[in-house]
Protein backbone atom coordinates (compact mmCIF):
# COMPACT_ATOMS: atom_id res chain seq x y z
CA UNK A 1 0.00 0.00 0.00
CA UNK A 2 2.88 2.08 1.00
CA UNK A 3 5.14 2.44 -1.91
CA UNK A 4 4.61 1.32 -5.87
CA UNK A 5 3.98 -2.32 -6.09
CA UNK A 6 0.43 -4.08 -5.25
CA UNK A 7 0.64 -7.46 -4.47
CA UNK A 8 -1.53 -9.04 -6.79
CA UNK A 9 -4.23 -11.46 -5.70
CA UNK A 10 -4.61 -14.98 -7.39
CA UNK A 11 -7.77 -17.52 -7.20
CA UNK A 12 -9.93 -14.96 -8.42
CA UNK A 13 -11.18 -14.09 -11.88
CA UNK A 14 -10.10 -11.00 -13.74
CA UNK A 15 -11.55 -8.88 -16.71
CA UNK A 16 -9.14 -9.41 -19.51
CA UNK A 17 -11.61 -7.70 -22.37
CA UNK A 18 -14.54 -6.83 -23.58
CA UNK A 19 -15.88 -9.80 -26.14
CA UNK A 20 -16.81 -7.32 -28.50
CA UNK A 21 -12.84 -7.02 -28.96
CA UNK A 22 -12.42 -10.75 -30.13
CA UNK A 23 -14.07 -12.04 -33.12
CA UNK A 24 -14.35 -16.24 -34.62
CA UNK A 25 -10.84 -16.48 -35.29
CA UNK A 26 -8.97 -14.07 -33.69
CA UNK A 27 -6.84 -13.81 -31.03
CA UNK A 28 -5.88 -10.79 -28.36
CA UNK A 29 -2.08 -11.15 -26.64
CA UNK A 30 -2.11 -9.53 -23.51
CA UNK A 31 0.32 -9.43 -20.09
CA UNK A 32 -2.26 -9.87 -17.04
CA UNK A 33 -0.81 -10.25 -13.53
CA UNK A 34 2.88 -9.90 -14.93
CA UNK A 35 1.64 -13.29 -17.49
CA UNK A 36 1.70 -13.10 -20.93
CA UNK A 37 -1.36 -14.74 -21.76
CA UNK A 38 -2.96 -15.36 -25.29
CA UNK A 39 -6.78 -14.98 -25.57
CA UNK A 40 -8.62 -16.69 -28.66
CA UNK A 41 -12.91 -17.41 -30.08
CA UNK A 42 -12.64 -20.58 -31.96
CA UNK A 43 -14.49 -20.67 -35.13
CA UNK A 44 -17.35 -21.87 -33.01
CA UNK A 45 -17.49 -18.56 -31.22
CA UNK A 46 -15.71 -20.47 -27.96
CA UNK A 47 -13.32 -18.40 -25.87
CA UNK A 48 -10.28 -19.41 -24.49
CA UNK A 49 -6.72 -18.35 -23.17
CA UNK A 50 -3.45 -19.65 -23.38
CA UNK A 51 0.10 -19.02 -21.86
CA UNK A 52 1.82 -16.98 -24.56
CA UNK A 53 4.93 -19.07 -24.33
CA UNK A 54 5.92 -22.14 -26.78
CA UNK A 55 7.30 -24.97 -24.54
CA UNK A 56 9.51 -25.92 -26.75
CA UNK A 57 11.96 -22.91 -27.43
CA UNK A 58 9.85 -20.18 -25.30
CA UNK A 59 8.84 -17.84 -28.09
CA UNK A 60 5.46 -16.16 -27.62
CA UNK A 61 2.82 -17.73 -29.52
CA UNK A 62 1.08 -14.70 -30.87
CA UNK A 63 4.01 -14.29 -33.40
CA UNK A 64 2.32 -17.45 -34.93
CA UNK A 65 -1.30 -18.31 -36.28
CA UNK A 66 -4.84 -19.48 -35.10
CA UNK A 67 -6.52 -21.39 -37.43
CA UNK A 68 -9.96 -21.22 -35.85
CA UNK A 69 -9.05 -24.21 -33.65
CA UNK A 70 -5.47 -24.62 -33.15
CA UNK A 71 -2.42 -22.16 -32.46
CA UNK A 72 0.77 -22.90 -34.79
CA UNK A 73 4.15 -21.64 -32.99
CA UNK A 74 5.82 -19.53 -35.64
CA UNK A 75 9.26 -20.83 -34.76
CA UNK A 76 9.06 -24.77 -35.57
CA UNK A 77 5.32 -25.27 -36.80
CA UNK A 78 4.19 -26.67 -33.19
CA UNK A 79 0.76 -26.96 -33.05
CA UNK A 80 -1.88 -26.38 -29.81
CA UNK A 81 -5.15 -26.79 -28.98
CA UNK A 82 -7.52 -24.88 -26.99
CA UNK A 83 -6.71 -26.51 -24.12
CA UNK A 84 -3.10 -25.55 -24.27
CA UNK A 85 -2.30 -29.38 -25.37
CA UNK A 86 0.41 -29.88 -28.30
CA UNK A 87 -1.46 -31.81 -31.50
CA UNK A 88 1.22 -31.33 -33.85
CA UNK A 89 4.38 -31.34 -34.15
CA UNK A 90 5.70 -30.97 -38.08
CA UNK A 91 9.56 -32.86 -38.04
CA UNK A 92 8.62 -35.92 -36.48
CA UNK A 93 9.50 -38.28 -39.08
CA UNK A 94 7.68 -42.16 -39.16
CA UNK A 95 9.35 -44.22 -36.13
CA UNK A 96 9.83 -41.42 -34.38
CA UNK A 97 6.94 -41.52 -31.21
CA UNK A 98 6.37 -38.16 -28.67
CA UNK A 99 3.58 -38.76 -26.49
CA UNK A 100 1.92 -35.18 -27.57
CA UNK A 101 -0.56 -35.28 -24.59
CA UNK A 102 2.23 -34.48 -22.54
CA UNK A 103 3.71 -31.16 -23.96
CA UNK A 104 1.65 -28.65 -22.57
CA UNK A 105 1.82 -24.29 -23.11
CA UNK A 106 -0.80 -24.19 -20.30
CA UNK A 107 -3.97 -22.89 -20.37
CA UNK A 108 -6.11 -20.71 -17.94
CA UNK A 109 -9.90 -20.77 -17.19
CA UNK A 110 -11.67 -18.17 -19.43
CA UNK A 111 -15.15 -17.54 -19.67
CA UNK A 112 -17.29 -14.97 -21.35
CA UNK A 113 -20.28 -13.74 -19.59
CA UNK A 114 -22.50 -10.43 -19.90
CA UNK A 115 -20.60 -9.68 -22.80
CA UNK A 116 -17.28 -9.38 -20.80
CA UNK A 117 -14.09 -12.17 -21.31
CA UNK A 118 -12.84 -13.41 -17.95
CA UNK A 119 -9.45 -15.23 -16.97
CA UNK A 120 -9.17 -17.26 -13.75
CA UNK A 121 -5.34 -17.21 -12.21
CA UNK A 122 -5.68 -20.12 -10.15
CA UNK A 123 -2.99 -19.53 -6.68
CA UNK A 124 0.67 -20.43 -7.56
CA UNK A 125 1.78 -23.72 -7.32
CA UNK A 126 5.63 -23.02 -6.82
CA UNK A 127 6.27 -24.51 -10.16
CA UNK A 128 7.46 -21.36 -12.41
CA UNK A 129 5.78 -20.64 -15.22
CA UNK A 130 2.65 -23.55 -14.38
CA UNK A 131 -0.55 -23.35 -15.19
CA UNK A 132 -2.98 -25.87 -14.14
CA UNK A 133 -5.69 -27.34 -16.21
CA UNK A 134 -9.09 -24.91 -16.95
CA UNK A 135 -11.32 -27.02 -14.40
CA UNK A 136 -9.31 -25.69 -10.85
CA UNK A 137 -10.51 -25.76 -8.22
CA UNK A 138 -12.00 -22.06 -7.44
CA UNK A 139 -12.82 -21.90 -11.18
CA UNK A 140 -15.81 -23.09 -11.39
CA UNK A 141 -18.36 -20.70 -9.44
CA UNK A 142 -17.19 -18.63 -12.34
CA UNK A 143 -16.85 -14.99 -12.28
CA UNK A 144 -19.63 -12.84 -10.32
CA UNK A 145 -22.68 -11.68 -11.94
CA UNK A 146 -24.22 -8.26 -13.19
CA UNK A 147 -26.72 -7.63 -11.36
CA UNK A 148 -30.66 -7.07 -13.14
CA UNK A 149 -29.43 -8.16 -16.50
CA UNK A 150 -28.85 -11.48 -17.99
CA UNK A 151 -25.66 -13.20 -18.53
CA UNK A 152 -26.47 -13.06 -22.66
CA UNK A 153 -26.65 -9.38 -22.28
CA UNK A 154 -23.85 -7.35 -23.51
CA UNK A 155 -22.82 -3.62 -22.02
CA UNK A 156 -23.72 -0.52 -24.23
CA UNK A 157 -20.98 1.47 -23.70
CA UNK A 158 -17.34 1.16 -22.77
CA UNK A 159 -14.21 2.81 -22.35
CA UNK A 160 -10.41 1.29 -21.40
CA UNK A 161 -7.94 3.77 -19.64
CA UNK A 162 -4.16 2.30 -18.49
CA UNK A 163 -3.17 3.60 -15.53
CA UNK A 164 0.35 3.72 -14.50
CA UNK A 165 -0.06 2.58 -10.86
CA UNK A 166 -0.42 -0.29 -8.98
CA UNK A 167 -4.01 -2.18 -8.67
CA UNK A 168 -4.03 -0.38 -4.87
CA UNK A 169 -3.98 3.07 -5.84
CA UNK A 170 -5.87 2.46 -8.36
CA UNK A 171 -8.35 1.41 -5.77
CA UNK A 172 -7.90 3.70 -3.52
CA UNK A 173 -8.08 6.51 -6.26
CA UNK A 174 -11.99 5.43 -7.34
CA UNK A 175 -13.29 4.28 -4.22
CA UNK A 176 -12.21 7.61 -2.71
CA UNK A 177 -15.55 9.53 -1.83
CA UNK A 178 -13.45 12.75 -1.14
CA UNK A 179 -11.84 13.62 -4.02
CA UNK A 180 -14.53 14.23 -6.90
CA UNK A 181 -14.81 18.19 -5.69
CA UNK A 182 -11.54 18.30 -6.68
CA UNK A 183 -10.36 15.92 -9.36
CA UNK A 184 -13.47 15.33 -11.75
CA UNK A 185 -13.91 19.23 -12.33
CA UNK A 186 -15.63 20.44 -15.97
CA UNK A 187 -17.70 22.98 -17.04
CA UNK A 188 -20.32 20.66 -17.59
CA UNK A 189 -19.77 18.57 -13.78
CA UNK A 190 -18.99 19.81 -10.45
CA UNK A 191 -18.07 23.57 -11.68
CA UNK A 192 -18.31 24.52 -8.13
CA UNK A 193 -15.55 22.51 -6.57
CA UNK A 194 -15.49 24.65 -3.16
CA UNK A 195 -18.90 23.14 -2.38
CA UNK A 196 -18.92 20.54 0.03
CA UNK A 197 -22.01 18.61 1.22
CA UNK A 198 -22.03 16.49 4.73
CA UNK A 199 -22.63 13.06 3.62
CA UNK A 200 -23.88 10.05 5.44
CA UNK A 201 -23.91 6.29 4.08
CA UNK A 202 -24.51 2.89 5.39
CA UNK A 203 -22.36 0.12 4.35
CA UNK A 204 -22.15 -3.68 5.52
CA UNK A 205 -20.35 -7.10 4.15
CA UNK A 206 -21.06 -9.10 0.91
CA UNK A 207 -19.07 -11.39 -0.91
CA UNK A 208 -15.80 -10.61 -1.32
CA UNK A 209 -16.40 -7.13 -0.06
CA UNK A 210 -18.77 -4.70 1.16
CA UNK A 211 -21.73 -2.69 -0.47
CA UNK A 212 -23.44 1.00 0.41
CA UNK A 213 -26.77 0.22 1.38
CA UNK A 214 -29.39 0.75 -1.30
CA UNK A 215 -30.45 4.09 -0.69
CA UNK A 216 -32.92 6.61 -2.52
CA UNK A 217 -31.03 9.69 -4.57
CA UNK A 218 -31.87 13.13 -3.04
CA UNK A 219 -34.58 14.80 -4.60
CA UNK A 220 -32.86 17.88 -6.00
CA UNK A 221 -31.20 14.81 -8.52
CA UNK A 222 -33.79 15.81 -11.19
CA UNK A 223 -31.53 14.48 -14.18
CA UNK A 224 -32.27 10.78 -12.69
CA UNK A 225 -35.55 11.13 -12.28
CA UNK A 226 -35.76 11.94 -16.03
CA UNK A 227 -33.64 9.12 -17.07
CA UNK A 228 -35.04 6.45 -14.64
CA UNK A 229 -38.50 7.59 -13.57
CA UNK A 230 -40.01 8.01 -10.06
CA UNK A 231 -38.39 6.42 -6.84
CA UNK A 232 -34.79 5.93 -7.88
CA UNK A 233 -32.49 4.15 -5.64
CA UNK A 234 -28.55 3.36 -5.73
CA UNK A 235 -26.53 0.30 -4.41
CA UNK A 236 -22.74 0.67 -4.70
CA UNK A 237 -20.70 -2.87 -4.04
CA UNK A 238 -16.60 -3.54 -4.08
CA UNK A 239 -15.27 -6.71 -4.37
CA UNK A 240 -12.27 -8.53 -4.73
CA UNK A 241 -9.81 -8.26 -6.70
CA UNK A 242 -10.96 -4.97 -7.72
CA UNK A 243 -14.70 -4.90 -8.72
CA UNK A 244 -16.67 -1.87 -8.33
CA UNK A 245 -20.78 -2.15 -9.22
CA UNK A 246 -23.35 0.33 -9.26
CA UNK A 247 -27.03 -0.20 -9.31
CA UNK A 248 -28.77 2.34 -9.91
CA UNK A 249 -32.91 1.51 -10.63
CA UNK A 250 -36.40 3.51 -11.03
CA UNK A 251 -40.07 3.05 -11.77
CA UNK A 252 -38.89 3.34 -15.56
CA UNK A 253 -35.40 1.76 -16.12
CA UNK A 254 -32.73 0.22 -14.55
CA UNK A 255 -28.47 0.65 -15.17
CA UNK A 256 -25.01 -1.06 -13.84
CA UNK A 257 -21.98 0.52 -14.17
CA UNK A 258 -19.11 -2.18 -13.45
CA UNK A 259 -15.47 -0.50 -12.99
CA UNK A 260 -12.68 -3.07 -13.48
CA UNK A 261 -9.24 -3.06 -11.92
CA UNK A 262 -7.19 -5.41 -13.78
CA UNK A 263 -3.22 -5.57 -13.15
CA UNK A 264 -1.13 -5.79 -15.84
CA UNK A 265 1.88 -6.09 -13.31
CA UNK A 266 2.67 -5.01 -9.69
CA UNK A 267 2.88 -1.34 -10.84
CA UNK A 268 0.47 -1.11 -14.34
CA UNK A 269 -3.10 -1.52 -14.65
CA UNK A 270 -6.32 -1.55 -17.02
CA UNK A 271 -9.48 0.34 -15.29
CA UNK A 272 -12.19 -0.85 -17.45
CA UNK A 273 -15.68 0.80 -17.59
CA UNK A 274 -18.32 -0.96 -18.60
CA UNK A 275 -22.38 0.21 -18.36
CA UNK A 276 -25.51 -1.76 -18.93
CA UNK A 277 -28.76 -0.05 -19.34
CA UNK A 278 -32.46 -0.79 -20.10
CA UNK A 279 -32.72 2.91 -21.78
CA UNK A 280 -33.10 2.43 -25.86
CA UNK A 281 -31.66 5.68 -27.24
CA UNK A 282 -28.19 4.62 -25.73
CA UNK A 283 -26.64 3.80 -29.64
CA UNK A 284 -27.36 7.18 -31.08
CA UNK A 285 -25.44 8.69 -28.41
CA UNK A 286 -22.89 5.84 -27.87
CA UNK A 287 -19.97 8.62 -28.79
CA UNK A 288 -20.96 11.46 -27.04
CA UNK A 289 -21.20 8.99 -23.78
CA UNK A 290 -17.82 7.01 -24.25
CA UNK A 291 -16.10 10.74 -24.47
CA UNK A 292 -17.65 12.12 -21.32
CA UNK A 293 -16.75 8.44 -19.94
CA UNK A 294 -13.24 8.61 -21.14
CA UNK A 295 -12.88 12.32 -19.65
CA UNK A 296 -14.10 11.70 -16.15
CA UNK A 297 -11.62 8.42 -16.14
CA UNK A 298 -8.90 10.51 -17.22
CA UNK A 299 -9.13 13.19 -14.38
CA UNK A 300 -8.50 9.68 -11.79
CA UNK A 301 -5.63 8.12 -14.24
CA UNK A 302 -3.97 11.77 -14.18
CA UNK A 303 -4.00 12.37 -10.51
CA UNK A 304 -2.92 8.57 -10.08
CA UNK A 305 0.37 9.88 -12.23
CA UNK A 306 1.27 12.80 -10.44
CA UNK A 307 0.57 10.86 -7.12
CA UNK A 308 3.62 8.65 -8.40
CA UNK A 309 5.66 11.20 -8.32
CA UNK A 310 5.99 12.01 -4.71
CA UNK A 311 5.66 7.88 -3.95
CA UNK A 312 9.10 7.13 -5.97
CA UNK A 313 10.70 9.65 -3.52
CA UNK A 314 9.01 7.62 -0.41
CA UNK A 315 6.29 9.29 0.63
CA UNK A 316 4.31 7.66 3.16
CA UNK A 317 0.86 7.26 2.81
CA UNK A 318 -1.97 8.86 5.54
CA UNK A 319 -5.70 7.38 6.08
CA UNK A 320 -8.05 9.18 8.26
CA UNK A 321 -11.28 8.49 9.56
CA UNK A 322 -14.39 8.03 7.95
CA UNK A 323 -13.38 9.23 4.58
CA UNK A 324 -10.07 6.94 3.92
CA UNK A 325 -12.11 3.84 5.75
CA UNK A 326 -12.98 2.17 2.57
CA UNK A 327 -9.11 2.26 1.38
CA UNK A 328 -8.47 0.24 4.46
CA UNK A 329 -11.19 -2.16 3.97
CA UNK A 330 -9.56 -2.73 1.28
CA UNK A 331 -6.34 -3.77 2.71
CA UNK A 332 -7.67 -5.34 5.51
CA UNK A 333 -9.80 -7.95 2.56
CA UNK A 334 -6.78 -8.30 0.82
CA UNK A 335 -4.62 -9.46 4.14
CA UNK A 336 -7.35 -11.89 4.68
CA UNK A 337 -7.77 -13.21 1.42
CA UNK A 338 -3.82 -13.78 1.19
CA UNK A 339 -3.42 -15.18 4.79
CA UNK A 340 -6.30 -17.83 3.63
CA UNK A 341 -4.84 -19.31 0.83
CA UNK A 342 -1.37 -19.27 3.36
CA UNK A 343 -3.23 -21.67 5.38
CA UNK A 344 -5.26 -23.30 3.25
CA UNK A 345 -8.73 -22.18 4.41
CA UNK A 346 -11.47 -20.43 3.73
CA UNK A 347 -11.68 -16.56 3.31
CA UNK A 348 -13.64 -14.81 6.00
CA UNK A 349 -14.72 -11.18 5.27
CA UNK A 350 -12.94 -9.36 8.21
CA UNK A 351 -15.82 -5.81 7.59
CA UNK A 352 -18.55 -5.10 9.92
CA UNK A 353 -21.21 -2.78 9.16
CA UNK A 354 -20.80 0.46 9.75
CA UNK A 355 -22.01 4.18 9.01
CA UNK A 356 -19.58 6.59 7.52
CA UNK A 357 -19.23 10.20 7.47
CA UNK A 358 -17.65 12.99 5.36
CA UNK A 359 -17.63 15.91 3.68
CA UNK A 360 -17.46 15.84 -0.23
Amino acid sequence: MQGLTAELLRGLWYVAAPGSALRPGGVLAKTLLGEPVLIGRTRDGAVFALRDICPHRGIPLRHGRFDGETVQCCYHGWRFDRTGTCVEIPSLREGQTVDLAKIRCGAYPCREQHGLIWVYFPPADGTPGAVPAPDSAGARDGPPPVPVFAAEDAPKLHIMLPFACSTDHAAFGLMDPTHAAFVHTSWWFKKKAATLRPKEKHFEPSELGWRMVRHPLPPQNTVYKVLFGDNVTTEISYRLPGLRFEEIRGEGNAAVGLTAITPIDGQATEVHQFFWTTHRWTRPLAPLLRHLMRVFLDQDRKVVVQQREGLEHGARLMLINDADTQARWWMRLKDEWLSAQAEGRAFVNPLEPKTLRWRS
